[in-house]
């Protein structure tokens, strides 16, 4: 009898855009701002920051390039593309298939796009491994990228001292052993006000869904940040006890806990509430920012090049934010840590 193939995390690359913006830049753009105080509470130090015109499918191709470049990947292996990003290059047509052809990756590849945040890198994962389990695929190339930053305005200290921009390219490929399993899912539509930009799609501005609180900034984007907080410190530790409890773990069990980078107080929190150490649940967005969809997989590649991952242990990755949607896995990293072939 055959063996149902199951998806492997394999080697990730990530790309930033050139530009960096330093909270010492802002404050010079800004003398009011108090931005110890600011960076004190998210952890933030810097960010990157497309350029005008740059975006989500411009990094996202770059960091495919160097993926297939430093890994040696042969781009007609790839079978499927999917792209998670909030902010696709236009409402139509699809972005993946787009990149498909900037990549030049053969027209029998299949292409999605999905529109999900901070959650996004587990609920892709889930779908890479639906369709390897169905043999619908072998080798899939899962691209996240955001340029949340072209929806903040200048002069917003809220946001503009949070979000970065940046891309990160998975190699997803198909094993005998599984290395992910225990998959929940949650979201709840109810909390969409708490993080959202309420134009640029089909419905009427009038009908729009409208922040949850008075609108403070001139931004696109809104986020009313303490629910959002409220809102993880309950949902997130209660779908962890959940994952553990029905695949017969405990806390002991768990290396690490890798989770979406939103701020250093969200995880911080975070901590306190699950009574964890900093080395099992690390925070490492001081030199890049929240970057969405794109923190997990950078996580993932920061911690590798670190030697902090190994084959053995058991790990959880855990998205939560804009939707409001969250998700979580158990994970082994069973891909060899071979070095890149390129610089």
């Amino acid at each position: 009898m055959l063996k149902v193939p199951h998806a492997c995390i394999g080697p990730i690359s990530v790309h930033f855009p050139e530009r960096v913006e330093t909270n010492e830049q802002l404050q010079q753009e800004f003398p009011k701002w108090d931005l110890p105080l600011i960076e004190e509470k998210t952890g933030i130090r810097q960010r990157h920051v497309a350029a005008e015109g740059e975006t989500s499918s411009d990094l996202a191709v770059k960091a495919s390039e160097k993926l297939f470049s430093d890994y040696g990947i042969d781009r007609e292996s790839i079978d499927f593309l999917l792209f998670c990003t909030q902010t696709p290059d236009y409402p139509l047509p699809t972005t993946s298939c787009l990149i498909q052809d900037r990549l030049s990756l053969r027209t029998s590849c299949g292409a999605l796009d999905f529109n999900l945040g901070c959650s996004g890198y587990v609920y892709g994962l889930a779908m890479a491994e639906g369709l390897i389990q169905s043999g619908m695929a072998k080798r899939i190339l899962f691209l996240t990228a955001e340029t949340y930053t072209k929806y903040i305005d200048a002069d917003d200290r809220s946001l503009r001292t949070i979000f970065g921009d940046a891309a990160a390219a998975t190699l997803i490929t198909a094993e005998a052993t599984p290395s992910l399993w225990g998959c929940q899912f949650g979201s709840d539509g109810s909390g969409g006000d708490m993080l959202l930009v309420g134009d640029g799609g089909a419905r009427a501005a009038c009908d729009a869904i409208k922040p949850r609180h008075r609108k403070r900034w001139k931004s696109r984007l809104y986020m009313d940040g303490p629910s959002l907080i409220n809102f993880t410190v309950d949902a997130v530790p209660r779908m962890i006890d959940d994952i553990l409890s029905e695949n017969g773990l405990s806390d002991s069990d768990i290396s690490m806990y890798l989770m979406h980078q939103a701020t250093w107080k969200m995880l911080d929190q975070l901590r306190q509430r699950m009574g964890i150490d900093s080395h099992r649940l690390p925070i490492e967005l001081s030199e890049i920012g929240n970057t969405v969809s794109c923190t997990l997989p950078i996580l993932i590649d920061q911690l590798r090049k670190a030697g902090r991952l190994d084959r053995e242990s058991v790990n959880m990755l855990v998205g939560f934010g804009v939707g409001l949607s969250w998700a979580g896995c158990l994970w082994k990293d069973v891909w060899s840590q071979a070095a890149p072939t390129g610089n």
